[in-house]
């Protein structure tokens, strides 16, 4: 299958990308010049975790959970920017791999919150990861919930950061520029200009930093306050998708219900327009609804 994109008269086509044949935990499969691994263990249902990784975004390379083995290679790789190459032999599953992404597990699970990051419970289980036998020395220091507008909650005590909120802040999405990583080393840390307070800063209540946060470190008001309640029941959520009401763009948005009330707002990564993202109209403008 070629690659062909079609487009206006007159305007150059990217040439078709060639096949690339590799092998796959001893399955040999067909690729497309430029495919990441990831992408290509995702389409043969190998599930390679991840937790740096937003499909929407460029591939960070920070967190370090997506390690796969090539042969031939000295270290292992990550599988989210690693492209494929003719005649690769990837193996995603070995000893070195499994004990790899347990040590990653276990440093982040030592020094950070992951209690709202999804699959992480599951993922300790499966490389026997335990965070406990560092100690509770290595802990980051407590740091309270940043609660200083009505529309999310920064709460840095989860964040491990994969520098998602940055990117999508930047360049790569809303070119906003309010937030970026301040400091070095165990210093590094995610912050606006100066440290203010965020209604200070250049924010501009798109959301698009919460969409992309693999821990919940970045979460909207709603969920927060219902989390600390005791309320929130994703298993009595539904979801519908719609289009927003707000302009003639065409967003669409996903409404999170929980007992006949949204209780969040997303949009769908695949969505021709948005692909994921929102202004703040669109991911918070729903309260006159309730």
């Amino acid at each position: 299958m070629s690659d062909v994109r079609t487009s206006a008269p007159g305007t150059p086509v990217a040439p078709p990308r060639r096949k690339v044949t590799l092998t796959v935990d001893g399955t040999e499969t067909v690729a497309r010049e430029g495919d990441t691994i990831l992408s290509v263990c995702r389409s043969l249902g190998i599930d390679v975790p991840t937790l740096c990784y937003g499909d929407t975004l460029e591939p960070a390379n920070a967190c370090r959970l997506c390690m796969v083995e090539v042969e031939g290679a000295r270290v292992l790789v990550p599988s989210c920017s690693r492209e494929v190459e003719p005649d690769m032999n990837v193996t995603t599953d070995s000893a070195r791999t499994r004990h790899a992404r347990r040590m990653v597990l276990e440093l982040l699970g030592s020094s950070v919150d992951l209690s709202t990051t999804p699959r992480v419970e599951a993922w300790m289980a499966e490389f026997g990861a335990d965070p406990t036998r560092f100690g509770a020395d290595v802990a980051t220091v407590a740091q309270p919930a940043k609660v200083d507008n009505n529309l999310y909650v920064r709460d840095y005590a989860k964040c491990i950061l994969c520098y998602q909120c940055v990117d999508a802040c930047g360049e790569q999405f809303q070119n906003t520029f309010a937030i970026s990583v301040a400091g070095r080393g165990f210093d590094a840390r995610i912050a606006v200009e100066f440290d203010a307070a965020l209604p200070d800063s250049a924010c501009v209540y798109c959301g698009n930093c919460i969409a992309v946060c693999p821990t919940g470190a970045l979460m909207p008001s709603t969920e927060f306050d219902m989390r600390a309640d005791g309320t929130w029941d994703v298993s009595r959520q539904s979801e519908t998708t719609t289009v927003c009401p707000y302009c003639g763009v065409g967003c669409n948005l996903t409404l999170h219900v929980q007992d006949n009330r949204i209780v969040k707002v997303t949009s769908p990564n695949d969505h021709s327009i948005t692909s994921g993202n929102l202004c703040v109209k669109g991911r918070f403008g729903f309260t006159h609804v309730q």
